[in-house]
């Protein structure tokens, strides 16, 4: 097994690896016709029906199936990718997902050996995403880049960032406690704010400010209702609310159970961390933290599906390249289990019947994240990181 993992995770390997697999993965969609673009379908029309102001949340059944549920600006992020054909289009967009992850991952402040393994670990599940020409990727790159920024004092960067998630798909919004890694609050603000006004109303180019301002308003609707529709996707075995939320209210029966009752600890157990003032310049305590938020965000999301399991497998692999190599067996099976029921259980490696019957009917998917969340959190609330991991790298 060292023999196999040492080949593999060779720069070169690692490299061709990450970018030949989703190419090739693309090229099959483009050959099986439209019906398996569809996702890229929703995202190039929103440029177009910004452009010529079409309800950006309506359903258009001779286009695509299915709607949007992105905001407004993302039809500035499609735009290079919506005017073009088709089958360029859906090349570079799922080209351009794996680079910008690919390239986040190397500007982490980690060893080279801890950053290939990193995408050794995410690689399955970042093809996942694109097979689905997801946004994941991309947004998760957003984070990981956030917090570089931040570290390196690049504050209009970061801000940049977290805005520019927040308008997409909120989740980027959970790059905005890394601020804590930074004295100059005040400052990293004032580019919130700035970029807040300037991102928002740039779609104003494309269209106009009565269109994009009513957007907004619809989205805000739009995001409600797709929240009710994902924890009642349980009456159709759904493919959404794949959460810890989603977890219990499938196994218990207890559909009712409000999220409430989740987010609220989560977001407690998630801001406690800081109050270990002495921890936040340690470099293994905030890449800890970066590990915890990025799988925090997608398992306390009722929206969270298969594809968005990008951004917590990059968590969760972070984090195992963090802790100590002395932790024993244990974490070896936490990767094996993060495997088996996260990475590859909606692939064709998985028995069809397993993964229908209870894998996405009892969304175990989120399972084995959710031990890992719990024990990070665990690690943050507890362990002491003054001894640098030895893949943490302050230069």
């Amino acid at each position: 097994m060292k023999k196999i993992l040492d080949l593999v995770g060779k720069p070169k390997v690692v490299t061709v690896f990450w970018f030949l697999v989703p190419f090739f993965a693309a090229l099959l969609l483009l050959i099986k016709g439209n019906s398996h673009i569809n996702n890229y379908l929703i995202f190039k029309n929103v440029f177009w029906h910004t452009v010529h102001h079409q309800q950006l949340y309506a359903y258009y059944p001779t286009e695509y199936f299915d709607k949007n549920h992105y905001g407004p600006f993302f039809s500035l992020i499609i735009a290079p990718f919506a005017l073009l054909p088709n089958f360029l289009g859906v090349a570079l967009w799922a080209m351009a997902n794996a680079w910008i992850l690919f390239y986040a991952v190397h500007q982490l402040p980690l060893s080279s050996k801890a950053k290939h393994t990193i995408l050794i670990i995410s690689l399955v599940e970042n093809v996942t995403s694109i097979q689905n020409l997801q946004f994941n990727p991309m947004l998760c790159s957003w984070i990981l880049l956030t917090f570089v920024f931040i570290r390196e004092g690049k504050l209009s960067l970061a801000a940049l960032f977290i805005v520019a998630g927040t308008l997409v798909k909120l989740y980027g919004i959970v790059g905005l406690p890394f601020i804590f890694f930074t004295k100059k609050y005040k400052k990293i603000m004032g580019y919130l704010i700035f970029w807040a006004v300037l991102l928002g109303c740039l779609p104003m180019l494309i269209s106009s400010p009565a269109f994009i301002l009513q957007s907004y308003v619809d989205w805000y609707q739009v995001l409600i209702e797709k929240n009710a529709e994902n924890i009642s996707s349980y009456q159709n075995i759904g493919m959404t609310d794949i959460s810890a939320m989603g977890f219990v209210r499938r196994v218990s029966g207890y559909y009712d159970l409000s999220n409430f009752y989740f987010i609220l600890p989560a977001g407690i157990l998630t801001i406690l961390p800081f109050f270990r003032f002495s921890q936040w310049k340690d470099l293994t305590f905030q890449l800890t933290y970066l590990a915890q938020v990025l799988i925090g965000v997608v398992i306390f999301s009722t929206s969270a599906e298969s594809p968005t399991y990008v951004i917590a497998v990059v968590g969760f692999a972070i984090w195992y390249v963090l802790v100590d190599p002395k932790a024993g067996h244990w974490m070896f099976y936490l990767l094996l289990f993060v495997l088996v029921l996260t990475v590859f259980s909606p692939t064709d490696l998985f028995p069809r019947y397993i993964r229908k019957e209870y894998v996405i009917r009892y969304s175990l998917k989120a399972l084995p994240c959710l031990f890992a969340w719990l024990i990070i959190t665990v690690q943050l609330l507890s362990s002491n990181f003054s001894s640098k991991s030895p893949h943490a790298n302050q230069a």
